[in-house]
């Protein structure tokens, strides 16, 4: 049996690579974390850690922390433009699947997960921006950097998000990140816009005409407890072009685009600040999702967009999974391999899921939009109980 490789580069500080070094660790196995972006905090907007994600958390003993600083998700409500409610999903998930669905501010999920690596020893690099990976046989695996340093181990893993430098290595001529045609904007409230509503700990999510509307608690903090997020068509305007305007633009974008929603979303965007502008992307199926010794994994093996609420969720289960395979002591290549044969089915799945749901955030016609609330009214009984799948996978369990 090949001994056992006892050291890993990791490629990308985000959720995946910093939850994988701690599970190395925990394995014995010593990691060295690189991000090509100078270490910061209070970057990024909302997102739920669905309970196949906080699985993970509680693995690595921070599933009870980020339930205390974020907000449990008692159900996902839907509504029209008009606010008539349509259904909801996603109720009772403690007692189904073992864990909450947990809203959360990424920067606090971020530091949290970066806090949890320094305390097991991981080694972190920031402002490390990889060029190029040098795979030779008899000789560790060698990132090159920016600043023209270097770092050596036995395997590489690039955990570097949907515009993955790691991915360029693995498939030179490989796909590029696709496109949805949907603009993502979003940020924090005060949680006073909501203590006085009826909204509790659900979420509620409003299809327009055009776009998407959503909101909910995310923390206790009285002054970002809340977030929010607008999915409109892009109509050929991209993010960077957005995202170049002053905040009072964009919020009169928002007003206007979302002028005779129900209440309180017109109130929620007129508080608004601060306000993040994000394209919508995800990834074509890759031919392979490895390379001799690099591997891909989270965003950079399977970006998914943010329809589906499991693009964190599946980083974590990706960096439980491959932490589990690596103990084994088998060959890496064998490991990758088979890590990719268990992973990219249900990952796949998640993102054909992710992009059907963002179709229907787009354009309709206003008697298009009748006839999909109509349907969404009969079928989102069906719909969440065809949705276990994605929150009853444990990875600690496979």
């Amino acid at each position: 049996m090949t001994k056992r490789a006892q050291k890993a580069l990791i490629i990308g500080a985000g959720i995946a690579g910093p939850v994988t070094a701690i599970l190395l660790r925990k394995a014995g196995i010593e990691a060295q974390l690189f991000e090509a972006w100078p270490y910061s905090t209070g970057i990024g907007g909302g997102l739920q850690i669905a309970p196949n994600g906080m699985h993970v958390l509680a693995e690595i003993g921070l599933a009870d922390e980020m339930i205390r600083r974020g907000s449990i998700a008692e159900s996902f409500d839907f509504y029209s433009q008009s606010g008539r409610r349509l259904g909801s999903i996603n109720r009772d998930m403690k007692a189904r699947f073992g864990q909450p669905a947990v809203n959360m501010c990424r920067a606090t999920l971020n530091a949290a997960i970066l806090d949890k690596a320094w305390c097991e020893s991981v080694e972190l690099h920031f402002e490390k921006r990889l060029v190029r990976i040098e795979d030779r046989a008899d000789q560790p695996v060698v990132a090159h950097f920016s600043d023209d340093s270097s770092a050596e181990g036995d395997f590489l893993i690039g955990a570097d998000g949907v515009h993955s430098a790691v991915r360029t290595h693995v498939i030179p001529d490989g796909p590029k990140p696709f496109d949805t045609g949907l603009i993502g904007f979003g940020g924090f409230l005060p949680r006073s816009l909501l203590e006085n509503t009826s909204i509790g700990q659900r979420v509620e999510t409003t299809f327009g005409q055009s776009g998407f509307f959503g909101y909910g608690f995310c923390s206790p903090d009285p002054r970002e407890g809340v977030m929010w997020w607008s999915t409109q068509p892009s109509h050929g305007i991209d993010a960077a072009t957005f995202r170049a305007m002053d905040q009072d633009a964009l919020r009169r974008h928002l007003l206007d685009f979302h002028a005779g929603w129900h209440a309180p979303i017109p109130r929620l965007l007129e508080a608004a600040e601060n306000i993040g502008v994000t394209a919508t992307l995800d990834v074509a199926t890759l031919p392979t999702w490895s390379r001799k010794r690099t591997l891909l994994i989270g965003d950079a093996a399977h970006a998914t967009s943010p329809h589906a609420g499991q693009g964190a969720s599946l980083a974590l289960e990706d960096a439980m999974r491959l932490a589990r395979l690596l103990q084994d002591g088998q060959e890496l290549g064998a490991i990758f391999q088979r890590f990719e044969s268990e992973r990219r089915p249900r990952a796949e799945r998640i993102v054909a899921t992710a992009r059907r749901n963002g179709n229907q955030k787009g354009e309709f016609s206003a008697a298009g939009a009748w006839i999909r609330n109509q349907m969404f009214k009969m079928l989102i009984p069906l719909a969440s109980k065809g949705q276990s799948w994605m929150y009853s996978y444990d990875p600690r369990a496979v």
